[in-house]
C-alpha cells in the first residue's frame, strides 16, 4: 500500500483508541477530579486581577456582563470540546482532534499554537504569582530587594514611576529591601515557582491533582467569602449607571459604553483559559468518554457564575472607578474597612495563581506527549515516560526550564495576549473542526454530542475570530514569528518523521 505523503492526511480514529489502550499513564482521575482541574485552570489571575482592570477602565459596573459575553463565547467552544473528547478520549486536546479531521499539517498548526497558549500562560502566571508573593511577604514585614523581585525592564520602569510622582519612592522602599540595580535583575520568585510545580508533575498525576484539590478548595472558599461577606456592603447606588457613558481619553480612545463591555469581554477572556486544559488529561482519566465531556462544561459553568457574582459584588462594595488595577479584590474590601481580609485574599490568590501553573504546565507536556506519539515531535525527548511515577518527566523538566527563565527575565505584558492568540485559534478550529468531523464520519460513536451543532460551530468560529481581531497589532506580528518558526519545523522535520509515514495505516 502506498504511503500518503500529502500535508493533509488524517490519523485513523482507530489509532486514536489504540493509543488510548496502550497508554503508559496512570488512569486516576475521577469526574470530579477532572473538574478540580478545569476549576484550578480558570480561577486564578482572572479574578484576582483582571476584574480591576475591566471594571475601571472599560466596563464600569457592567463587568458583570462582559464576563457573561466571554463565557458565552467560550461556552460555545467547550460544547464542541466535549464531543471531540467524547469521541477521541485521548491525551492532545485541540492537537489530537484536528488531527482526525481535518489533517496533519492542520493539526500541527494547533499543536504549535497551544504550546504558545500553555507555555506563555504558565510564564504569565508565574510573574503574577511573584507579584502577589512579594505581598504576601509584605504582610509579615519581610522584604526582597527590587533586583530580585522583578526582570530588568519592569524594575526600571517601577524606579521612573516612582522619581516622577511625590513620595514615589519613599513608597517603593516600604517594599523591597534595597532599590539599587547592581547592573542585572532577576524575578527570583518567578523563576523557583515553576521548579515547585515542575517536581510535583514529575512525580505523578494523582499527587498533582491532589495538590490541585487542597488550592481549589482554597480558591473557592475564599471566592465564596467574597461574594457572601462582600454582599452586605452592596451600595446599588455604585452601580448606577450600570453601563457608564462612552468617554474618550487623550488619544482618542474610547471606553464605557457597549464598546466599553466588548472591549472588558476581550480583556477577562484571559481569565477562562483553562477549562481546555480538562481535555488533555483525557489519557489519564478513568472514564474519559464521559467524564471529560462533563468536566469540561462543569468547571466553565461554575467559573462563569463565580466570576459574575463577584463582578457584581465588587462593583457594588465600591464606585468602579476607585478599584485597584493591582488587586481590586484586596482593595473593594479595604474600601469599605473590611482590612483583614486583605490577608485572606493575598494568600488565596498566592495559591490560586499556583493551581493555574500546575494546570496549565500539566496541559503542556500532554500536549508534547501525544505530538511525539504521532511521531511529529522527537520521543526520545517529548515522549518518554518514567519508569515510576509514570509521567513524560523530560518534556516536563523542559517545560520547567523554559518557564522559569522566560519568567525570570521577561516583563508580564510581553507574554500575556500571546497566550490569548493561540488559544482563541484552537477555540474556533475546534469548532469548525467537530463540524467537520459529523458530516464526515456521521456513524462514529459519539457518547456525548453537541446539541445544535451547525449553530453553535458557526458562533463558536465567529466570536473567537471576533476576539484575535481586537488582540494588538505588535501581538499580532508576534504571532506571526512564532507561526512562521512551527511552518518550518514542520517541513524540515515533522512531515518527515511523523509516523503516517509509515505503509497507511
Amino acid at each position: 500500500m502506498a504511503i500518503n505523503t500529502s500535508i493533509w492526511r488524517k490519523k485513523p480514529i482507530s489509532a486514536y483508541h489504540a493509543d488510548g489502550a496502550k497508554s503508559d499513564l496512570k488512569r486516576v482521575l475521577t469526574r470530579w477530579g477532572l473538574t478540580s482541574l478545569g476549576i484550578g485552570a480558570i480561577i486564578g489571575g482572572g479574578i484576582f486581577t483582571l476584574t480591576g482592570i475591566a471594571a475601571n477602565e472599560f466596563a464600569g459596573p457592567a463587568l458583570a456582563l462582559a464576563f457573561v459575553i466571554a463565557g458565552v463565547g467560550c461556552l460555545f467552544a467547550s460544547l464542541c470540546y466535549a464531543e471531540f473528547a467524547s469521541v477521541l478520549p485521548v491525551e492532545g486536546s485541540a492537537y489530537a482532534y484536528a488531527y482526525g479531521t481535518v489533517g496533519e499539517f492542520f493539526a500541527w498548526f494547533i499543536g504549535w499554537n497551544l504550546i504558545l497558549e500553555y507555555m506563555m500562560g504558565a510564564t504569565t502566571v508565574a510573574v503574577s504569582w511573584s507579584g502577589y508573593f512579594g505581598k504576601l511577604l509584605h504582610m509579615f514585614n519581610l522584604h526582597l530587594p527590587l533586583y530580585l523581585s522583578m526582570d530588568m525592564h519592569s524594575a526600571n520602569a517601577a524606579l521612573e514611576k516612582a522619581a516622577s510622582t511625590p513620595n514615589g519612592m519613599v513608597e517603593l522602599a516600604t517594599h523591597y529591601s534595597s532599590l539599587d540595580l547592581p547592573g542585572f535583575a532577576f524575578n527570583l520568585p518567578a523563576f523557583l515557582i515553576p521548579w515547585l510545580v515542575t517536581a510535583i508533575l514529575v512525580k505523578g498525576i494523582q499527587e498533582a491533582a491532589s495538590t490541585n484539590n487542597v488550592i481549589v478548595i482554597l480558591k473557592v472558599a475564599v471566592v465564596l467569602f467574597v461574594i457572601i461577606a462582600g454582599a452586605f456592603y452592596v451600595d446599588t447606588d455604585n452601580w448606577v449607571p450600570f453601563i457608564p457613558e462612552r468617554v474618550f481619553d487623550a488619544n482618542g480612545e474610547g471606553h464605557y459604553g457597549w464598546s466599553g463591555v466588548v472591549t472588558a469581554a476581550t480583556i477577562v477572556f484571559f481569565a477562562y483559559i483553562g477549562f481546555d486544559a480538562v481535555s488533555t488529561q483525557a489519557g489519564e482519566a478513568i472514564n474519559p468518554k464521559k467524564d471529560v465531556p462533563f468536566a469540561i462544561i462543569a468547571s466553565l459553568v461554575i467559573c462563569t457564575i463565580l466570576y459574575i457574582l463577584v463582578s457584581l459584588v465588587l462593583t457594588g462594595m465600591v464606585k468602579y472607578d476607585q478599584l485597584d488595577l493591582r488587586a481590586p479584590v484586596a482593595s473593594a474590601f479595604e474600601g469599605v474597612g473590611f482590612t483583614w481580609a486583605t490577608y485572606l485574599i493575598v494568600i488565596a490568590a498566592t495559591a490560586g495563581l499556583t493551581s493555574v501553573m500546575l494546570v496549565m504546565m500539566l496541559g503542556q507536556t500532554r500536549i508534547f506527549l501525544g505530538m511525539a506519539k504521532d511521531g511529529l515531535l522527537p520521543f526520545s525527548i517529548f515522549g518518554k515516560i518514567h519508569p515510576v511515577f509514570k509521567t513524560p518527566y523530560r518534556s516536563t523538566i523542559l517545560v520547567g526550564l523554559v518557564v522559569s527563565i522566560v519568567a525570570a527575565t521577561t516583563p508580564i505584558n510581553t507574554v500575556s495576549e500571546m497566550c490569548s492568540m493561540g488559544t482563541l485559534l484552537a477555540f474556533a478550529m475546534v469548532c469548525g473542526a467537530v463540524w467537520i468531523l459529523r458530516v464526515k464520519e456521521p456513524n462514529l460513536e459519539r457518547p456525548y454530542k453537541t446539541p445544535m451543532l451547525p449553530v453553535v460551530a458557526t458562533l463558536g468560529i465567529g466570536f473567537n475570530l471576533f476576539l484575535m481581531t481586537q488582540v494588538r497589532i505588535h501581538t499580532w506580528y508576534a504571532f506571526a514569528i512564532w507561526g512562521s518558526i512551527g511552518i518550518l519545523v514542520y517541513f524540515l522535520y515533522s512531515r518527515k518523521a511523523s509516523n503516517l509515514n509509515r505503509l497507511d495505516q
